[in-house]
């Protein structure tokens, strides 16, 4: 069984870098990134400030147990920029992260290699220039009570350090608590004493 419960993200926007070949410029990006709609806004934006550049091309990776990625060439040539781009998310093993590069083209051509070559670095130099951290992959429970056990509730919380992220406290009460991925199966059992209480796994 694969405990690994921690994955890299970062969480501010990086600050743009620039890689020149030919007189060819690449502005590179990273971004941190949640869904597919955040994806597009950032592009949109991106195209809108630099509405005079010849390609804007980009990959992404969601997901921490479940991946979703995707690459995307913007007009040059096939996996020369799309597929460089994502091989340093891959290797710097980050995720919820979009990188951009965008090129503006100098008038003489850089060949697949030179391309290839170009975006990887543009990325490469993103990512160096990001915030890298490690964050913990949680399991969310909600646990239903009555009132009345409140008391017993709050108890096994606090005895075993629970981080609660959400309580309605009326007269059936639930708290939502988040734990690491690797603590998960222990959960259940540790308030299984409190028969009266229900406690479920939201996925």
């Amino acid at each position: 069984m694969d405990h690994k419960d921690t994955y890299k993200t970062i969480t501010t926007p990086s600050k743009e870098v620039l890689f020149k070949d030919k007189n060819s410029k690449f502005f590179g990006f990273s971004f941190p990134v949640t869904n597919e709609e955040e994806v597009k806004q950032i592009i949109d934006q991106l195209k809108k400030r630099h509405h005079s550049a010849r390609h804007w091309c980009y990959a992404w990776q969601i997901g921490t147990e479940t991946i979703r990625y995707r690459s995307n060439d913007d007009g040059e040539p096939s996996n020369s920029a799309g597929q460089p781009i994502y091989g340093q998310i891959q290797s710097f093993d980050v995720t919820n992260i979009l990188i951009v590069v965008v090129r503006y083209f100098g008038g003489v051509k850089l060949g697949v290699g030179g391309l290839i070559n170009a975006y990887r670095t543009s990325a490469q130099l993103a990512l160096e220039n990001s915030n890298i951290i490690e964050k913990t992959i949680n399991i969310d429970f909600i646990i239903i009570f009555e009132y009345k056990d409140m008391n017993k509730v709050m108890r096994i919380i606090k005895e075993h350090n629970l981080n609660i992220t959400k309580q309605e406290l009326e007269l059936n009460c639930k708290i939502h608590i988040s734990v690491r991925k690797k603590l998960a199966d222990k959960i259940k059992p540790i308030f299984s004493p409190l028969y009266e209480i229900k406690i479920e796994r939201l996925d």
